[in-house]
C-alpha cells in the first residue's frame, strides 16, 4: 500500500456578506508566508499549513492567483486560488488564467498556416476529440484523458486519468498549434506531485520519482456536503499492473520541458528554482551509484510503455534511448553553478559511456550476426571479444532469414549471456531522434523498416515489437498473459501512436517519404475505426480485442505527424543532433585493455560505426 496525500486546490468564488452559508476558516487566515530560504527543500510542502476556504456549489469561478500575504484582507479573497500546498512560485503561474497562447502564436508558424490550409475531415475530427479530452483543474487545463471512450464509461479502469507518457503527443500537438498554457500547467502541476512523500509497504522511493498518472477528483471539503474542493490524486505505481514505478515518466517530463521552451521561447520556466530542482531530483535517481557495471539504466519489467510482463527487465532499449535523450535535454537546461557543476560533469560522462555502449554492443546487422555466430565462449581476459559471453545458439532462426543485407537495428536488451533480438520500435526510433544511434545506424534502421514494411507497418503503423512471443516463449516470458497473446497489445500489436515518433525519425534522416507513406496507411482507417489504442494480428488488420476506442495518444500522434510533415523544421524542438564534444570524453571500452587510459581518437571513431 502506498501512502500519499491528495494535493488540494480550493477555489474561493467571492465574498457574500449576506449569504448565511458563508464561512471563512480561520486556519487560512493564520497561514504563514512561504520562506524563500526553504523553496529548495523537497520535504517542505509536508510541513506547510494548508489554507482552506469554502466552495459554493452554485458559484464556482476560475480566478486569478497572487502570492498569499501573511495577513490577507477581504479584497485578497475576491481574486484567489488557495492551493493545498502553498508554493507561490508555482501557484501564481499554474492557476493564472492569463494565457500564453498569444505569445506562442507569434513564435509558431503552424497556427497561421492551419488557418490557410484545408484540413481533412479526419483532422477536424481529431482536433475536436483532442479538445474534448482536456482535463481541467481549478479552472485551468492540465492534461488530457488517456481515452474518452463513451462505450466504456463504467469500465475505464485508469484510462480516465492523465498519464505523463500519454500526454506527451497531446502536448506536442498543442504546442505546434500555438497553445502552450496547458503544457505549462501540466509541467508545473506534475512537478509539485514529484515532491510528495511516498511510501510503499513501509519503503519510500526516491524523491525524484514522477507519477505515472494523476486524476482530478472533487471531494467534500472537510466533510461538508455543501462545499467541495478539487484534488489531484496521483498514481506512483501503487495501482499499476504489477505495482511497478514508472521509470519513463521523469524522462518524458524532461524531454517535454525542453520542447516547451524551444517552441514558446519561455525559457524562464526552465530557469525557475523549483523546476531546476525537479530536473536535478530526477537525475539524482537515474545517476545514483549501484552495483551495475554498465552505463545503461537497470529497470524491472513493466516500467515503461510496455507496462506488463514482456521479458524486458534489465537494460531495455526504450529506457536507454529515453534516458540518453533526457540527459541531453537536461544538459542544455541545467544552470551551471557551484551546486550543479558536479552533476553536469556526471551527465557528460554518462552520455559518452552510454552512447559508446549502445552503439557498440546493441547494434546488429548481417555482419554483426555472422560475428556472433562465430563467437567463442567462456573467455576470461580484458581482451575478450565476446565480452558478455553470448552463446551463438541464442541467435533465433527467424532472424537469420529476416535481417536484410542492407540495414540493421538496435536489439531490445543486453545482459550477461543474454541478447534480446526482438525489434522494438520506440527504442529504435528514439535512438534516431536523440542521436543515440550514429547516422549510419539511423539510416540502417529506416532501411530495415522500409525493407520489412509488410512486417512492421502493413495495415497499420507501427508494430510495438517484432516478432511476437508465441507458444512456450509466450507462456514462460509473459506468464500466459491473456492480454499479451501473440500479435496483440504489447506482444506484436500495432500502435498508431508510434506514428509521430516515426515521423520525427524520418524527418531527421531526410526520409519524409516513409513518413508520408505510413501516415497515408493510418489515415485510411483511424477515423472509421474510432481511433483505437492498438491493432491485432500479424498485419494489423483487426482492432485490438481489448483496445479502447478514442484513445487520446492515437489521436494526438496522428495530428503531430500531420503538422510535422507540413512544417518539418519544427521537428527541431525534439531532435538532438550529434554532439562531437561528447565524443571527446572517456571511451575506455574501445581500448585494447580496459585498464588503460581513454583514447579520444577511439571515441570519435564511434561516429563512423
Amino acid at each position: 500500500m502506498i501512502a500519499t496525500r491528495l494535493r488540494r486546490c480550493t477555489q474561493l468564488a467571492a465574498l457574500f456578506p449576506k449569504c448565511p452559508d458563508f464561512r471563512l476558516f480561520s486556519s487560512f487566515a493564520s497561514a504563514p508566508p512561504l520562506p524563500s530560504s526553504r523553496l529548495l527543500s523537497p520535504s517542505y510542502p509536508s510541513q506547510l499549513t494548508r489554507g482552506t476556504c469554502v466552495i459554493f456549489p452554485k458559484h464556482l469561478f476560475s480566478t486569478l492567483s497572487d502570492t498569499v500575504p501573511s495577513t490577507p484582507d477581504k479584497s485578497t479573497f475576491e481574486r484567489l486560488y488557495v492551493h493545498g500546498v502553498v508554493q507561490p512560485q508555482i501557484d501564481r503561474v499554474v492557476c493564472n488564467n492569463e494565457s500564453n497562447s498569444g505569445k506562442d502564436a507569434e513564435t509558431n508558424p503552424v497556427k497561421e498556416k492551419d488557418s490557410e490550409m484545408e484540413m481533412s475531415g479526419a483532422e477536424k475530427e481529431a482536433w475536436w476529440l483532442l479538445n474534448q479530452s482536456v482535463v481541467n483543474y481549478c479552472g485551468s487545463p492540465v492534461g488530457t484523458l488517456a481515452a474518452n471512450d463513451p462505450g466504456l464509461c463504467n469500465q475505464m479502469l485508469n484510462y480516465d486519468q492523465v498519464f505523463i507518457r500519454d500526454f506527451v503527443p497531446s502536448a506536442i500537438a498543442f504546442l505546434l498549434k500555438g497553445e502552450g498554457e496547458i503544457v505549462r500547467n501540466f509541467l508545473l502541476h506534475t512537478l509539485q506531485l514529484q515532491s510528495w512523500e511516498k511510501t510503499v509497504d513501509c519503503y519510500s522511493p526516491g524523491q525524484g520519482l514522477m507519477p505515472a498518472s494523476f486524476k482530478v477528483r472533487t471531494v467534500p471539503l472537510d466533510g461538508n456536503s455543501e462545499a467541495f474542493e478539487e484534488v489531484l490524486d496521483p498514481d506512483f505505481g501503487e495501482s499499476a499492473i504489477g505495482r511497478v514505478a514508472p521509470v519513463d515518466s521523469g524522462l518524458w517530463w524532461i524531454i517535454l520541458l525542453r520542447a516547451y521552451g524551444k517552441i514558446t521561447g519561455d525559457y524562464a520556466l526552465q530557469e525557475r528554482i523549483d523546476v531546476q530542482t525537479g530536473i536535478r531530483l530526477i537525475l539524482n535517481l537515474c545517476l545514483s551509484d549501484g552495483f551495475d557495471m554498465f552505463p545503461t539504466l537497470l529497470v524491472t519489467d513493466g516500467s515503461c510503455m510496455i507496462d506488463r510482463r514482456m521479458g524486458i527487465h534489465g537494460h531495455p532499449l526504450e529506457i536507454q534511448a529515453l534516458f540518453y535523450s533526457a540527459l541531453r535535454c537536461a544538459r542544455e537546461m541545467i544552470i551551471i553553478n557551484d551546486s550543479s557543476k558536479n552533476q553536469v560533469r556526471a551527465i557528460s560522462n554518462r552520455l559518452t559511456a552510454l552512447s559508446f555502449h549502445i552503439r557498440q554492443y546493441y547494434w546488429i546487422d548481417m555482419r554483426k550476426i555472422n560475428e556472433i555466430y562465430r563467437y567463442k565462449t567462456e573467455e576470461y581476459s580484458h581482451d575478450a571479444i565476446n565480452k558478455f559471453n553470448i552463446y551463438p545458439d541464442q541467435i533465433p532462426s527467424w532472424l537469420v532469414d529476416w535481417i536484410p543485407e542492407k540495414g540493421g537495428y538496435l536489439i531490445g536488451n543486453l545482459q550477461p549471456a543474454h541478447m534480446d533480438f526482438r525489434f522494438f520500435s520506440l527504442g529504435n526510433l528514439w535512438a534516431i531522434v536523440s542521436s543515440l544511434a550514429t547516422d549510419r545506424q539511423a539510416e540502417g534502421i529506416l532501411n530495415l523498416i522500409d525493407e520489412k514494411w509488410d512486417d512492421l507497418v502493413a495495415n497499420m503503423p507501427l508494430k510495438i515489437c517484432y516478432p511476437a512471443l508465441e507458444y512456450d516463449e509466450w507462456r514462460i516470458i509473459t506468464g500466459s498473459d491473456p492480454k499479451n497473446t501473440p500479435w496483440s497489445y504489447h506482444n506484436g500489436g500495432a500502435w498508431p501512436t508510434l506514428l509521430w515518433q516515426f515521423t520525427l525519425a524520418c524527418i531527421k534522416m531526410g526520409r519524409q517519404d516513409l513518413a508520408h507513406r505510413a501516415l497515408e496507411v493510418a489515415e485510411k482507417r483511424l477515423s472509421n475505426d474510432k481511433w483505437p489504442e492498438y491493432y491485432d494480428t500479424r498485419t494489423g488488420r483487426f482492432i485490438g480485442k481489448q483496445s479502447h476506442l478514442y484513445q487520446t495518444w492515437t489521436i494526438a500522434g496522428f495530428l503531430v505527424s500531420k503538422m510535422l510533415l507540413q512544417n518539418p523544421e519544427l521537428a527541431s524542438i525534439l531532435i538532438c543532433e550529434e554532439d562531437l564534444e561528447l565524443l571527446e570524453g572517456c571511451a575506455c571500452g574501445v581500448s585494447k585493455s580496459a585498464r588503460t587510459k581513454c583514447s579520444r581518437k577511439a571515441a570519435r571513431s564511434q561516429v563512423l560505426v
